[in-house]
């Protein structure tokens, strides 16, 4: 696979074979990545006393998060060993040849706060709002504001078009056109429908 360079990167936004929207700042073209910001929609874990979350049951799972709207101009706040979920606030559009993968910035990295736990890999095909993973393991609480930059996007070539992308009749896509912050659809696994 090769990563796309900012001439690339430009190229193919241009042509609107990839969709960043808004695209707001041409700032955000780095290199090889685009900066992507963080929305305003945050999910968090409520704390609840039960023995174990049951990824069979979603009414379980989604018990477990509530959501929060941050104003403009305010800070949603994540508290050392917190974890939030939240969304880019571009929506975005990958190709059926390319896939994508989000990586935190160094600058949040810095303060201990990361973006992805583990779904830092975007499919081909993908299109939506990226659901962010955001754990802070640093010391002490971090002021996160809607619109800040907080990951970034890089995009990588493959050898050929995917036969069946995200989003495909064939696949179980869960999260194709998500626009906030969604709770795990782990309960959709085939595995798990047994």
């Amino acid at each position: 696979m090769t990563i796309l360079s900012d001439k690339e990167l430009r190229k193919y936004l241009n042509e609107g074979k990839i969709v960043i929207d808004p695209l707001i700042d041409e700032k955000q073209i780095q290199p090889s990545s685009i900066d992507m910001r963080i929305g305003d929609e945050f999910k968090v874990f409520k704390v609840i006393r039960k023995p174990y979350i049951d990824p069979k049951d979603q009414d379980d799972i989604a018990s477990y998060m509530e959501s929060m709207i941050i104003e403009e101009g305010e800070a949603f706040i994540i508290h050392p060993n917190e974890f939030a979920l939240a969304t880019t606030y571009e929506y975005v559009k990958v190709p059926d040849d390319l896939v994508a993968r989000v990586e935190g910035r160094s600058s949040m990295g810095r303060l201990g706060v990361t973006m992805h736990v583990t779904a830092g890999f975007i499919d081909p095909g993908f299109e939506g709002k990226i659901t962010l993973e955001i754990s802070n393991i640093g010391a002490m609480p971090v002021a996160l504001y809607p619109g800040q930059r907080v990951c970034q996007i890089v995009f990588e070539t493959m050898t050929s078009p995917a036969e069946k992308p995200y989003g495909h009749p064939d696949r179980n896509s869960k999260y194709m056109g998500q626009k906030r912050p969604e709770s795990s659809r782990i309960k959709q696994d085939y595995e798990l429908k047994k």
